[in-house]
């Protein structure tokens, strides 16, 4: 993926990264997160907005690009199965959100975990 590509995703509003995002990882049944030397994945804490959760990338190169001031994060692929089985039940049980495609604004769409499997599932449909 080019600069101006990844630029231009992530210049778009909230809404249309959320539908990007549902449109890749159903096609290439992944989801990226950021993950330390140890292995730990990245939560960001909004107490602004008084949420926790865990932010989420359709390809490597849009999690390389959020991280690239942090020293100590790399991006970690959870195939879409481990996803559905594993994370989502973890995150709603912790009170988790998932922050999908934070844009370059510094905007993020927020949803729970439950609701995008249902609308992964939706958009997975069409391939």
């Amino acid at each position: 993926m080019s600069n101006n590509d990844l630029t231009e995703v992530l210049g778009l509003d909230g809404e249309e990264r959320y539908d990007y995002f549902l449109s890749q990882v159903g096609e290439d049944r992944e989801i990226w997160i950021l993950v330390n030397a140890e292995n730990l994945f990245l939560k960001i804490s909004s107490e602004e907005e008084g949420v926790e959760y865990l932010p989420v990338w359709p390809a490597s190169a849009f999690a390389q690009e959020y991280a690239k001031d942090a020293e100590d994060l790399s991006p970690k692929s959870i195939p879409l199965p481990d996803f559905f089985r594993k994370w989502v039940p973890g995150l709603t049980k912790d009170g988790v959100e998932v922050g999908v495609l934070p844009g370059l604004d510094k905007t993020v769409w927020i949803t729970e975990a439950e609701e995008l499997k249902r609308d992964l599932q939706d958009a997975m449909s069409d391939f």
